[in-house]
């Protein structure tokens, strides 16, 4: 019998060392840690207070280089990607937004597309807008300066300017953190909505269980200097570690489990 065909690697980490030095103190981050993000998943990475997820994100992103090992993102390493221009291949939502406070809301969306110089500025307008239009703002907004703008309306913004060269790749930092629980529920419905129209691959960061379970097809989880399991949600609730019993199976995890199991029942009565 013919097995079903794998999808591509999109993202593939191998027995990277990650190291930081600091007044003559080397601070290992990670060890022999192993990752692979395939084709159309939405993956979030998970871990205590100095595990290094950020640090995966820049590597990735190409924007810093492990100690050891190797980082490669789409068929290529990461610092060759970031060298070539990674904003056409990879998209990345920060943690508060980091608009541009002097640009207006498409001219921070239109950023990148400017900084290409191969579009004409008509052009160029109309593809911010578009983008503007994809995370669910109208025109009114575009000319808005972001001082203007609600947390809400900055993650979409940031959103929308992640995706403007359509990378096939969208990383994501905290893209529900600061968010008031209605915000972050419409922010979720959209980040799941443009993940399947758009047939992105998502690396996500978050410390959010709401988030995490409304989100990912599946979890890696780092611990112990490397990723201790990646699998989708019930493989690793059922994985027997002291860091999954305290995160995920603690009192702010039985209730984000039980509202998950509650919205499940809902949607099958």
């Amino acid at each position: 019998m013919t097995g079903v065909a794998q999808p591509p690697a999109v993202v593939n980490i191998e027995k990277i060392t990650s190291s930081f030095t600091q007044d003559g103190v080397t601070t290992l981050i990670h060890k022999d840690l192993d990752l692979t993000v395939a084709q159309g998943e939405l993956l979030s990475i998970v871990g205590g207070s100095g595990t290094g997820k950020t640090v995966l994100l820049r590597q990735i992103l190409g924007l810093a280089r492990p100690t050891q090992g190797s980082v490669t993102v789409l068929g290529r390493p990461a610092m060759e990607l970031a060298r070539a221009g990674a904003a056409s291949r990879v998209g990345m939502l920060f943690q508060h937004g980091a608009l541009f406070s002097a640009f207006t809301v498409l001219e921070n969306i239109a950023f990148a597309l400017r900084e290409l110089g191969t579009l004409p500025r008509d052009l160029v307008h109309d593809v911010a807008m578009v983008k503007l239009q994809m995370v669910g703002l109208d025109a009114s907004h575009a000319n808005k300066m972001p001082a203007d703008l609600s947390g809400g309306m900055i993650k979409r913004v940031a959103l929308a300017r992640a995706l403007v060269l359509d990378p096939p790749l969208l990383l994501l930092d905290e893209p529900t953190a600061g968010l008031d629980p209605h915000s972050s529920d419409e922010f979720c419905q959209l980040l799941r909505s443009l993940h399947k129209e758009l047939d992105l691959t998502v690396v996500m960061v978050t410390h959010d269980l709401d988030t995490l379970f409304e989100l990912s097809t599946r979890i890696a989880v780092v611990a112990e200097k490397r990723v201790i399991i990646n699998a989708p949600i019930p493989e690793v609730l059922a994985f027997d570690h002291p860091f999954i019993r305290h995160y995920f199976l603690g009192g702010r995890g039985r209730r984000a489990m039980q509202l998950l199991h509650d919205a499940g029942n809902a949607q099958k009565e």
